[in-house]
């Protein structure tokens, strides 16, 4: 027999339930293939910061250890750190060994340079996106075609360095050492005597050719950059460290400090990387 939904309503909802069950069912696979995070809502965006790497960058006459305890205040701060050496054999060279560094490591990047190593980051951090801030610590901060003698005369300021160095010959070139007897004062007058003998000992030497070196374009005209003045500095005069930093439109501190004011002023270091990182 055949029934007339028209007189059976039972019959007559049948169909319309089946239908309501597939349109559901439809439903539910659509939802399980739209992307993930998709809903009626738009998602709520929170603050996103992907903190920077921290490259720092040695000067002459030292190696990375002088930045031990700003390393490790970053360190704890959930910054990545790299410390890689410096040749110390010329400032192109050494630039374009820096370069090809950066390029192998991903995401954001702070360059920190002391000394000869901001001649370095200076060069290197030329057209590289991804470097966010340049950090001079008591560095050289070169205008293009300067050279590490040509800084050292401006503002009027001298140097001693020059008067104390002792070059020894090796192949193809000459290095130069600060004389062990004059490196405390000129480098490092606020650490103890003890500390700065095993420094005087270890020293790196860096080729004299690279004092004479004229610099390329630098990257502190398109990267921000921050500079840290030592009042106290034998090594640059802090008259050419001025004058670097406020040519350079650095963000500038200054403090009574020796040259090295990474390994005898680690916090105020620590604050001024922070200060860049957090900036950029």
């Amino acid at each position: 027999m055949i029934t007339d939904a028209s007189t059976n309503p039972a019959a007559g909802r049948r169909p319309r339930r089946a239908a309501a069950t597939v349109l559901v069912a439809l439903l539910i696979v659509l939802l399980t293939l739209l992307p993930s995070g998709v809903s009626g809502a738009a998602p709520r965006q929170g603050p996103h910061h992907v903190k920077p790497t921290i490259v720092v960058v040695h000067g002459a006459f030292a190696d990375a250890s002088g930045f031990a305890e700003v390393i490790a205040n970053l360190q704890r701060r959930g910054y990545p750190v790299i410390a890689p050496a410096n040749p110390l054999r010329g400032v192109a060279s050494d630039s374009a060994y820096l370069k090809s560094f950066l390029a192998t490591v991903p995401g954001p990047l702070v360059l920190v340079g002391h000394s000869y190593g901001g001649a370095v980051i200076t060069n290197a951090a030329t057209g590289d996106a991804d470097v966010k801030a340049l950090v001079y610590i008591a560095a050289y901060a070169l205008d293009q075609g300067e050279s590490i003698a040509a800084a050292n005369g401006l503002g009027g300021g001298s140097t001693e360095l020059t008067n104390h160095l002792l070059p020894r010959e090796y192949v193809g070139g000459m290095d130069g050492y600060i004389d062990p007897a004059s490196f405390r004062d000129i480098f490092a007058a606020d650490l103890p005597s003890g500390q700065t003998q095993v420094m005087a000992a270890s020293q790196r030497p860096a080729s004299l050719a690279a004092l004479e070196e004229p610099s390329g374009v630098p990257a502190w005209r398109t990267i921000p950059s921050w500079y840290l003045v030592a009042s106290d500095d034998h090594a640059i005069p802090p008259a050419a460290e001025r004058v670097m930093a406020a040519r350079a439109r650095a963000h500038t501190v200054e403090i009574a400090s020796s040259h090295v004011a990474m390994t005898s002023h680690p916090r105020a270091v620590t604050r001024l990387i922070l200060t860049a990182a957090r900036t950029s």
